[in-house]
């Protein structure tokens, strides 16, 4: 991939980030649709997918942390 490309993938990658307007993220998104299908089958190493039971099997047990807890303690490492 050309550094041109890669800068241009960034530059929206920033955009989208930056914005607000539900409406306007709807469109782009409808206009990606079009573009863009995700792959359906996707490959996964045995040890991916013991990652994922074992994932899954702690969020039933309620062993999980809310994205605020996690943003509460990603900042208290960051002040360490």
């Amino acid at each position: 991939m050309s550094s041109q490309k890669k800068e241009l993938k960034s530059l929206l990658h920033e955009s989208i980030e930056n914005i607000d307007d539900e409406s306007f993220l709807q469109t782009v998104k409808h206009i990606l649709d079009h573009k863009y299908q995700p792959e359906k089958n996707i490959d996964l190493s045995s040890y991916q997918e013991k990652r994922i039971d074992q994932a899954k099997k702690s969020i039933d047990q309620g062993d999980y942390l809310t994205n605020e807890q996690a943003d509460q303690m990603v900042g208290k490492w960051l002040n360490e």
